[in-house]
């Protein structure tokens, strides 16, 4: 018993010191620290962040696929009036051009002659047709950007809000790896294996913002109007039939209905930050409500590739749970396999050109390290600080153009000379209700009178569609344009123009023309029209070529 006393006695100590021991043990765990916290906090803010700024590499490929093919949709649109936009016989002759603008940086303004602008053209479809191929990628889109930028440096006066959008996309699109997937170049190497599907760096998170500031910059233009948030802008801006096309024209009655568009449009451009912020299925259902609504602004307004080039754009805020539902689709309906013998004719047909490392001859280590190490310090230069700067300009253009900072002047000259100068103001803050035409009256030399912009006869009667009176978008923009105080000059080279061509072609000779502006005043809510005229220029064919 005694025994048993002691053994429990002693027995006790024991656990006593176990238990000791035990709380020690767990008081001398290593606790996290401030700085393990923070290491924690850092990575999961750059888990998340990375993951919201990340493009999958297919994303990549379609959208390389698809600036491919608007640049050359656009590059066939505008020979549509070829000669009277970029040659010297139309209504910017490079000697206006030169008088008006301070710094051409033009190939295409080199000559005025129609065949050298032809052969511009090709050269540019040829390159962008390389682009959509995927050959030689990089090449194919550092040329189609320059010739672009060449082109809308010839003739400013026709640009609209999608052919800035058009170069910045291309512009970022410079340090992406266009080529990775669905290309010539891909099929050509080796299985990119090794790296992740998707891709995140300094130029997918510049190209993912340069649409996202599009919107925000223009929601703060609407906000500012009473129009917009009053849901009426739409409605206004439906009343301007030279703007509506197809079922545009069908709409522009509905007055309930545009008010609704107008506010889930607004409602859309305030929310979309939210494309960077959702991820997965919503960030994907997210930006299919943009795309909607840019094809329902396709066929209902004119105004060029805008929606179509936005929707380019898109494609890269989709995530990789829907490219794979693309690929097994593609799979499964044998697109796939017709894409990849397309893909393997095209690599055996176009030649191959890449340089070999026998190019360079015989090279000893050293000269391969300074090679290899020129070559890294160049690669990131190029991919990373370059793409920093020019962001942080573009950011800072946007803000400039809401009157929330300004843009240094060395800023402002590197976005001229690149052409990134931003403000995107469609149709804010107020846009316009009034339909706009031209009526050209112009004297012949017998003494008759002729509409020497249409070479028919005068009729000052409000057209049924004002839409029909504009051959394309493009003349539809110039015309806007030239009504614009500070564009006299265009006026006079409007009318120098019509002159010319209407000399060219006819016995009788016009001897003067008068360029009259036409609006509709009525409201969206009025039931008769209210025409008003204003003079624009009187212009004598035979005087000096700038009058103003």
């Amino acid at each position: 018993m005694c025994l048993s006393v002691q053994q429990a006695y002693a027995s006790l100590p024991e656990s006593r010191d176990t238990d000791t021991i035990t709380r020690m043990s767990q008081d001398q765990s290593p606790q996290p620290t401030l700085r393990d916290r923070l290491t924690t906090s850092c990575d999961w803010v750059g888990r998340a962040t990375r993951r919201r700024l990340a493009i999958d590499r297919r994303g990549l490929a379609a959208f390389r696929i698809s600036i491919g093919v608007l640049l050359l949709v656009d590059l066939l649109r505008r020979t549509r009036m070829f000669e009277a936009f970029y040659t010297d016989a139309g209504v910017l002759p490079r000697e206006a051009l030169f008088s008006d603008y301070s710094s051409i940086y033009s190939l295409h303004a080199l000559s005025g002659e129609a065949w050298i602008q032809g052969l511009l053209f090709l050269v540019a479809g040829v390159f962008a047709l390389a682009l959509v191929c995927g050959y030689h990628t990089r090449i194919a889109a550092v040329v189609s950007w320059l010739l672009l930028i060449s082109l809308h440096i010839r003739n400013p006066m026709i640009l609209n809000a999608g052919d800035v959008l058009l170069r910045m996309l291309l512009f970022w699109s410079l340090f992406l790896p266009l080529g990775a997937r669905w290309s010539v170049d891909a099929y050509r190497s080796e299985p990119d294996t090794h790296h992740s599907t998707t891709l995140a760096s300094v130029a997918t998170m510049a190209i993912l913002l340069q649409i996202l500031l599009m919107y925000v910059t223009n929601a703060i233009h609407k906000t500012r109007s009473d129009m917009w948030m009053g849901g009426e802008a739409v409605v206004h801006i439906f009343q301007a039939d030279h703007l509506t096309i197809l079922l545009g024209n069908t709409l522009a009655g509905h007055t309930m209905l545009l008010e609704g568009f107008t506010y889930a449009w607004m409602g859309l451009i305030l929310l979309s930050p939210l494309l960077l912020l959702l991820t997965g299925i919503p960030r994907a259902a997210f930006t299919t409500l943009f795309v909607g609504m840019h094809l329902g602004m396709l066929v209902t307004l004119r105004i060029d590739l805008f929606p179509v080039v936005v929707v380019a754009g898109l494609l890269l805020f989709y995530p990789p749970v829907v490219w794979d539902w693309v690929a097994t689709l593609a799979t499964r309906l044998g697109i796939a396999e017709h894409l990849r013998s397309g893909l393997e004719r095209l690599q055996m047909t176009l030649p191959d050109t890449s340089m070999k490392p026998s190019f360079f001859g015989q090279q000893n280590e050293r000269e391969t390290s300074v090679r290899s190490a020129v070559s890294t310090r160049g690669r990131v230069f190029f991919a990373t600080v370059i793409p920093w700067l020019i962001l942080v300009l573009v950011v800072l253009s946007n803000a400039e153009a809401v009157d929330y900072t300004e843009v240094p002047d060395p800023g402002d000259e590197v976005l001229d000379t690149i052409q990134s100068s931003q403000s995107w103001r469609m149709f804010a803050p107020n846009p316009t209700s009034t339909a706009q035409w031209l009526v050209v009256p112009g004297e012949l030399a017998d003494g008759s009178t002729v509409d020497a912009l249409h070479e028919a006869e005068v009729d000052w009667d409000r057209p049924p569609n004002v839409d029909e009176t504009y051959e394309t978008s493009r003349e539809r923009k110039y015309i806007s344009n030239m009504r614009y105080a500070g564009n006299e000059n265009h006026r006079s080279y409007f009318a120098n123009h019509l002159c010319e061509r209407w000399n060219s072609e006819h016995e009788t000779e016009l001897e003067s023309v008068t360029v009259y502006g036409m609006s509709d005043r009525s409201g969206p809510y009025d039931d008769e029209p209210d025409i008003a005229e204003f003079t624009l220029i009187e212009y004598d064919c035979s005087g000096e070529f700038i009058q103003n």
